[in-house]
């Protein structure tokens, strides 16, 4: 079957099938029995790495995660961070290597191409560390909270979360409305994911810098007041 045919099948993405089909089969069922004989998520003890972690940099890529990244296990318990970016946004291509590579200073960080977006990766052994919202199945079938530690560093710098999250599952368009007989035109942004839990943090972020939004639909936030629109320009704006 070809790989798009087996990838809706399964209901998963198409990297993924693609993954499998060039893996060992032997060493994948390995590891998946590696995984299901463990919990998963669980961090080293006083792991140095997160102790270390750049602050400003890691709100960044933790906004990227929540949205368009997931952690996939590697052999001997690597585990290789991968964030989906549009191809259409190269100048963000070009920071979230530049933030992953800060995050995570020893680990070298790849790119593959697939059609439309390119995957960002990096691979290490604490990225579980520094994630500990990882877990079986969608992020938006199950919990996800901040940890203590996670909330005071986005507390500290709200903004760079805030920046993440627009850049994995935002956007900022212009809206256009007709009343009557006359048209205007203001920018507003919209923030969309399947989780609650991802969009009430994001509402939360926005609250720490005084950002007004509300839900525009089920599944998406609006900010849209000029004045918040405004704020968000200032360390947000256009992607590009």
């Amino acid at each position: 079957m070809p790989i798009a045919a087996i990838a809706r099948r399964l209901a998963v993405s198409r990297a993924a099938v693609r993954d499998w089909i060039g893996q060992d089969i032997d060493q994948l069922v390995q590891r998946r029995a590696f995984v299901h004989d463990r919990p998963l998520g669980e961090p080293c003890t006083d792991c140095a790495v997160r102790a270390a972690v750049a602050h400003s940099a890691y709100a960044y890529v933790l906004g990227l995660y929540l949205g368009d990244g997931c952690l996939a296990l590697a052999p001997k318990g690597v585990y290789r961070l991968r964030i989906s970016c549009c191809d259409a946004y190269p100048d963000l291509m070009t920071e979230c290597r530049s933030a992953v590579a800060t995050v995570m200073p020893t680990s070298k960080v790849g790119s593959v191409a697939n059609i439309g977006c390119t995957e960002i990766h990096s691979y290490s052994k604490h990225w579980i560390c520094l994630f500990p919202q990882h877990g079986k199945g969608r992020k938006h079938e199950r919990p996800i909270a901040l940890v203590d530690w996670q909330r005071a560093i986005v507390v500290k710098h709200p903004r760079s979360f805030i920046r993440g999250l627009i850049h994995s599952d935002g956007c900022r368009v212009i809206n256009r409305v007709h009343v009557l007989g006359r048209s205007y035109a203001y920018p507003r942004y919209f923030f969309s994911n399947e989780s609650g839990d991802i969009r009430l943090l994001f509402g939360w972020a926005c609250d720490l810098v005084g950002v007004e939004w509300r839900h525009n639909r089920r599944n998406s936030i609006s900010v849209a007041r000029r004045t918040s629109v405004a704020l968000l320009d200032e360390f947000v704006g256009p992607k590009s």
